[in-house]
Parts: C-alpha cells; structure tokens; sequence
C-alpha cells in the first residue's frame, strides 16, 4: 500500500497513451499491451522502494555539525577542510583571520607558499609560516586528514618560543660584548707594563694600574650580576616564605650601597616597618641596586631620598627618588631590559652593568610585587617597588590571618598606612 500511496499518477497516464500510440500507428496489440506492463511494473517498482535520501551527505552534515560543536571553544585555531574548502573555522581562527574564510579554498585564505604547498599535497604533514597575520608572527600549520574528503587543520603559534630564542641569542651576545671589553683593557695594559720595563712605582705605571683595578672590579661586579640574574631567574616561580621585616634591612642595604664617600647624600625615611615574605638577600639587593642608580645618575652633590611606608592597598612600599637629569618618556618602559642603557657612555664609565634594574624587576616579581619608574626631563627619577604584606600575601595563598604577627607590629595598622 505504501508503494500505491506514492505511485506516480502522471506515469500510469503517460504508459496508456504511449500504449493507445502504437496501437495508433498498427502496433499489434500483444506488443503495445507488454510495452504497457513493462512500464507499469518498473515504474511500481520505482514507487515501492522508499525515496533514497542523500544519505553520505546527511551523515556527512551530521558528523559536520558534531565537529564544529566539539572544536568551537579550542584555544587553539583550528579548522576543517572539505576537499580544501573551509568548512569549519573555530572562534580562535575566525578571530585569528576573520569570518570570511568559511567557504573559501584553504589555500587562498593562507596565503603562503609553504601553506599552499602542504594542501595541494593532499596528505599529512606541517609547514612553519610566517607573517599570517602581523609581520613578526610564526605559526606552524598541522594538516591531518580523516577520510579522503575532509581533513583538519590546527595552527600552533611558535612566535613566543621564537622571541625566547632571540632573547637569549642577544643576551649571550650582550654578555659576551660586557665580558670582553674590560677584559681587553686588562689584557692590554697588563701586557703595556710587562714591555715597558719601567718602575711600577712610575706615574705612568701607576694610572695603568689603576685601569686595570678599575676594569677588573667592573668585570667582577659584571659577573656577580650575571650570576645573580641567573639565580633570580630559576627562582621565579617559588614564592618565599620567610618572614622579613623591612626597615633594618633598607637602613642597612641603602647605607651599604652608598659607602661611606656618599653616605651624606642619602635621606632615609622610615615611616614604617612593614613585613613581608621574602628573600632577606635578594631584597638587600633590590634596596642596594636602586640606591646605586639613584647616586650614579641623580645631580652630583644632590640627596637622595629612600622611604618606606605602607600604602592603602595592603602593599609595603620602598621609593627612592633623586634629582638628576631624568628620563625621556619614551626610554622608561626599555629601563628593565637586560643591559639597556638610556646613555652608555656615562654608564660604563660609572662601573654600571646595565643589569640592575633587570635584576630588580625580576626579584619585585619573584615577591608577587610591582615595581613603577616615574620620571620628568630635568626634575628627577622616582622608582617604587610595592610588594604585598605578609598577612596580605596569606591570605591571598589561602592561609589563616596570622593576628599575632599583625599584633607585633602596629606599623601594618590602616592607621599607619598612607595613600598609593
């Protein structure tokens, strides 16, 4: 019956007037009622079979519509190809290069050789492109197929582990630079002297002998930093645990780094003694390393000005200011790179390394806390390094308030702290 339901009406009439044709034209009957049958019965056939639905193309857009929900929210942008024709673009890639590759061949939205060569393979493989979508960008595209239709693409961005190897080429490079001119210098007077033959009592001995001191100690302090880099760095990810209180130590640590020829210019102002967990060493460093730049680079003669207090935010707070010439807006976020020198000349000739403000921010970093440098041409330099209270830094790991710390020392009261 369900074969009659759908027979198709228009067929019967057509098979009876073909039939009343060739009897028309003195076909004998016997012929004319076969070729009647004959077109009756396949076209009953036709009817009693159900109407064949596309079914690769249904499967095919069900297993499509699985696909796109199951790879829609990957952080990583990943597309599917149908015969090289973008089908599915995920939201990583459609923010990555726009929706208006779905639908386009594969090879025109790359845009690549090496992308274009890879597809029109048609098999597995990868390729590494460059300047997809901003100039410096490097990604590796990852071609598998699934069956000889459809295939998928994923895009893994390779341009951080490429900054990472340029970082650390310019800094074997930098070093290398810092490590071999005071040791030409050495070299050179040393062997000055040896083919001289004069007294080293000589005036001419002597200012050699001085050179080699001078650039021998800075090669010394060129190394310390080196070393402490390096130790800051495979550090970073542990968080102290040691309770420090701050104010003996910057007392200590500034008055260190001025020595006693220029303790007359610092002016120390401790308005608190804040606690925090941290490196007692490496935070004599960060006090040491800033007060250090602010007497090299402050105006000769000039004081410089180390306080500490608390801020509103729960922070302990150190900043050192001095009155030197200042510095350009557009050098200040460079300051903590590895062996950036805003003047070279002036630095090297003040034993500077270039590494001591690199060092400072990844201690302040190491300490969950937050270093700021605020300069003005002509006016001065301000750097502040903020790192959380002890009890703050607790909380924020999940451990009780510790209440008898904070009873220990009032200095951490909101009463006591000053606005940021």
């Amino acid at each position: 019956m369900g074969g009659l339901k759908t027979f198709p009406v228009a067929g019967i009439v057509l098979a009876l007037v073909t039939a009343l044709a060739l009897l028309g034209l003195g076909v004998d009957l016997v012929v004319a009622v076969t070729v009647l049958l004959v077109w009756v019965g396949s076209l009953l056939v036709a009817a009693g079979r159900p109407p064949e639905p596309p079914q690769r193309k249904v499967e095919q857009s069900l297993g499509l519509d699985s696909m796109r929900r199951l790879i829609e929210n990957a952080s990583t942008p990943l597309l599917v190809t149908e015969r090289n024709k973008i089908a599915i673009a995920n939201r990583a890639a459609r923010r990555m290069m726009g929706q208006h590759m779905i639908g386009q061949d594969a090879r025109v939205a790359f845009r690549q050789p090496e992308a274009i060569a890879l597809l029109s393979r048609d098999r597995n493989g990868r390729a590494i492109v460059r300047g997809l979508v901003r100039r410096q960008d490097i990604w590796e595209v990852n071609r598998q197929k699934i069956d000889g239709k459809l295939a998928v693409i994923e895009l893994i961005s390779r341009t951080a582990e490429a900054d990472i190897s340029r970082a650390h080429t310019d800094f074997v490079a930098n070093a290398s630079h810092e490590l071999r001119t005071p040791l030409a210098s050495i070299i050179g007077y040393v062997e000055t002297l040896s083919e001289s033959g004069d007294s080293l009592d000589s005036p001419t001995s002597q200012k050699f002998l001085n050179t080699i001191e001078r650039e021998a100690q800075r090669l010394h302090s060129l190394i310390s930093d080196l070393m402490s880099l390096s130790r800051v760095e495979a550090e970073k990810h542990d968080l102290p645990q040691d309770v420090v209180q701050l104010a003996e130590l910057v007392e200590r640590s500034a008055r260190d780094a001025a020595g006693p020829r220029r303790l007359d210019r610092i002016n120390l102002d401790l308005d608190a003694n804040p606690s925090v967990k941290g490196d007692r060493q490496q935070l004599e460093q960060v006090v040491r390393n800033l007060v250090d730049n602010a007497l090299k680079y402050g105006a000769s003669e000039t004081p410089v000005t180390v306080r500490l207090d608390t801020s509103a935010d729960g922070l302990a707070r150190l900043a050192v200011t001095d009155r030197g010439e200042g510095i350009a807006p557009e050098q200040i976020p460079h300051l903590t790179r590895r062996f950036y020198r805003t003047d070279p000349g002036r630095s090297r000739a003040s034993g500077g390394t270039g590494l001591g403000l690199a060092i400072v921010k990844h201690i302040v970093e190491r300490h969950r806390g937050r270093l700021d440098i605020d300069s003005h041409l002509g006016e001065g330099t301000r750097v502040a390094v903020r790192i959380p209270l002890a009890q703050e830094q607790s909380e924020a790991n999940g451990e009780p308030r510790d209440e008898g710390l904070s009873a220990q020392n009032p200095a951490t009261g909101d009463d006591q702290r000053r606005a940021s």
